[in-house]
């Protein structure tokens, strides 16, 4: 039976995965990374928890694997994962039951992709290879009707090298050259009988393995670099497997071990299964942990690390990391937990024990506990700020910092898990999220640092956020009022700081000094131009052209950006309204978060006094004419506490909003 694999696939776009696992929501192990049309894309095996009852043959304590997923990315961060590609129930000639799909590998040839897997047969014991055959690296997947004849084993990878032939290597060692339809053994290859511990097995290939460290040797994984071959392979070196190599200059050998590319797991992990890629001109190693699932290590996770070579091409031991591989944008999620270095006090704890997916905490048991993770991308973060879901058993401080531990201040985060009151509530040991305006925002790529002032902290995850684009740039020549004749487009001066104990301080006796002072009115005498700068009362403040992106300026959020304080501070904006036509007869017609005061060509039109909140229409100048030619409309806002915006626009005699105008 040939079978084509219609399956469903659903494009699912996973939780960003910077880190190490770099598969967030189901256990993967044996990953093969293929470079495919610019992309990663990964192979590996899908561990699965044994279906309840239990199927004959199938054991709780050992591996269960029924199907297949691809994924890919193209940064090494974002992971797509394409849906089930292959399922033992579609293999006509396996066991539709066995659990056993094993390590797979797929590769492309002639506009054509190759998947290989191992299975177990429907007849007889052990295991035998398969191919399925597609025009996309995501499938779907044509299953061949039969397995690869003189083939018994698991775990296959196919190597095409440089002499134009395709080698077929698998578990426990073998290597035989196919033939160029990609799904048969080359008629030539030997037929060899192999022991491997207590047993005999006779197959055609090549013993690779032969004479070199092999104990329970499985994995094989073979690529070519710079002249050499290396079939690289997990094996028992003591009680748990290690990743070696060895080399030769013949793809079929023989071959001369080199040593160990990545020891055990410290955490006692029986298994490792790698590939190695060079993807955009970095090598690097694919292999699993049992990170998702710590007390049952057949159950297991796919992580990435960079790989280097010698100078004479060996290659470099690698040490195992939970910060991974792969540039973040701090845009996005950054599990801090996936540390690249760290105090040695710092514990890591799952989030919940009954869904380990949902990943870790960092605790911060101490003041001087800190923790360093690289290569965060700040490119995309403009008017930002962080937010933080973490937990305290006190009150605390801590901060995000550039480079080091002394670093330059990010962010500085007051974290208040217990409020003192009249209406006390005690949110110790309890998750919150918490929010801090960003102070220094790095250049590029650069590395951050958590730092604590009382410990007793911990964290799951930090996401820098830009504030949504109230105002943008002016760039064009002129613009109209918009559909509801507000006027968008402003001269906007950095704040003026401002002693300013409460907006009910804001008398008219107040705001006469505020607004009609001598020295402040000399700024509006001459039309500003964007990036001028002025002096007021030892301040030195620039002067900003920006088009609102609503109906009302947010100067909040343009204090946020381009001024030294928030609160307690005076706010002055000019517009430059040009008419063809003189209009009589109109009103302003404005609002403003707090007090404001509104000037038409050098006369005070509209006071709004006291502690208002900013809404459209809240005040009407009386009658004005907007002359032939060019007018000047200016405005002071002045605030304490509160987050200052402002809207105007003219409206005529009936209340409706006038438009014909352009504004410079």
């Amino acid at each position: 039976m040939n079978k084509k694999l219609f399956l469903p696939i659903f494009l699912i776009p996973l939780a960003v995965n910077a880190q190490n696992p770099i598969i967030h929501n189901q256990f993967c192990a044996d990953p093969t990374a293929r470079v495919f049309n610019g992309k990663i894309y990964l192979y590996p095996s899908h561990d699965i928890n044994p279906p309840q009852p239990l199927p004959q043959g199938v054991r709780e304590d050992w591996f269960c694997m029924e199907d297949y997923h691809v994924f890919s990315s193209d940064n090494l961060v974002d992971w797509t994962d394409h849906g089930v590609i292959l399922n033992q129930k579609d293999v006509p000639w396996g066991n539709p039951g066995a659990y056993s799909m094993w390590a797979p590998d797929c590769v492309e040839r002639n506009g054509k992709y190759y998947f290989y897997y191992p299975d177990a047969p429907k007849e007889g014991r052990g295991f035998s290879i398969g191919v399925a055959i597609a025009d996309k690296p995501e499938g779907p997947f044509t299953p061949v009707a039969s397995n690869i004849e003189g083939v018994n084993g698991i775990d296959p990878c196919v190597l095409l090298a440089s002499d134009g032939n395709a080698y077929l290597f698998w578990g426990p060692g073998l290597c035989a050259k196919l033939k160029d339809n990609m799904t048969e053994i080359a008629d030539d290859t030997p037929t060899e009988t192999f022991k491997f511990g207590e047993r005999e097995f006779t197959m055609r290939g090549v013993n690779c393995l032969k004479g070199l460290p092999n104990r329970q040797a499985e994995g094989p994984f073979a690529f070519e670099y710079n002249g050499n071959y290396y079939l690289t392979y997990p094996y028992v070196r003591e009680n748990t497997e290690v990743l070696g190599y060895a080399m030769s200059k013949n793809p079929m050998g023989p071959y001369e071990y080199k040593g160990i590319i990545m020891a055990e797991h410290p955490n006692g992990c029986w298994t490792n299964h790698h590939s190695i890629v060079n993807f955009k001109g970095q090598w690097y190693i694919f292999y699993h942990q049992n990170d998702y699932s710590p007390e049952n290590d057949k159950r297991r996770s796919v992580r990435i690390e960079k790989l280097a070579f010698n100078a004479d091409g060996t290659i470099q031991e690698v040490k195992p990391t939970l910060r991974g591989v792969g540039i973040v944008n701090a845009l996005s999620r950054i599990e801090v937990d996936r540390y690249a270095k760290g105090s040695g006090d710092l514990k890591l704890n799952f989030m919940d024990e009954g869904d380990k997916f949902l990943g870790w905490e960092v605790n911060f048991p101490a003041k001087t506990s800190w923790l360093s993770f690289t290569d965060v991308d700040f490119s995309a973060l403009q008017n930002g700020y962080v937010t933080a879901n973490v937990k305290a058993d006190k009150n605390t401080k801590f901060f995000i910092r550039e480079k080091s531990a002394k670093g330059k201040v990010i962010a500085e985060f007051n974290v208040v898990c217990v409020t003192e009151g009249q209406f006390r509530r005690d949110y110790s040991g309890q998750w919150l999220t918490v929010t801090a305006p960003v102070k220094y925002c790095p250049k590029g790529i650069s590395d951050i640092y958590i730092t604590t002032q009382d410990g007793g902290l911990s964290i799951d995850y930090v996401q820098f956020k830009n504030h949504e684009s109230y105002f943008n740039p002016s760039t064009s020549a002129s613009i109209a009022p918009d559909s509801e004749g507000f006027i968008r487009r402003w001269f906007i001066l950095e704040p003026i700081a401002k002693d300013i104990r409460s907006n009910t301080d804001f008398t008219d006796t107040y705001l006469k000094n505020a607004f009609h002072d001598a020295e402040y009115r000399k700024l509006f005498d001459v039309v500003p131009t964007d990036g001028k700068k002025v002096k007021f009362q030892k301040q030195s403040l620039t002067w900003h052209k920006l088009d609102a992106t609503r109906y009302n300026m947010k100067l909040f959020r343009f204090a946020e950006k381009y001024g030294t304080k928030l609160y307690g501070v005076l706010f002055s904006g000019i517009t430059v309204i040009k008419c063809d036509d003189e209009i009589r007869n109109v009103r302003l017609s404005a609002g403003s978060n707090s007090a404001s005061s509104w000037y038409l060509n050098g006369e005070e039109i509209l006071l709004m006094q006291g502690d208002r909140r900013m809404v459209k229409d809240d005040c009407v100048s009386g009658l004005v004419t907007l002359k032939k030619g060019i007018n000047i409309l200016s405005v002071s806002v002045i605030n304490g506490p509160g987050m200052s915006d402002f809207c105007a626009r003219f409206i005529d005699e009936n209340g409706n909003a006038v438009t014909n105008y352009n504004i410079e």
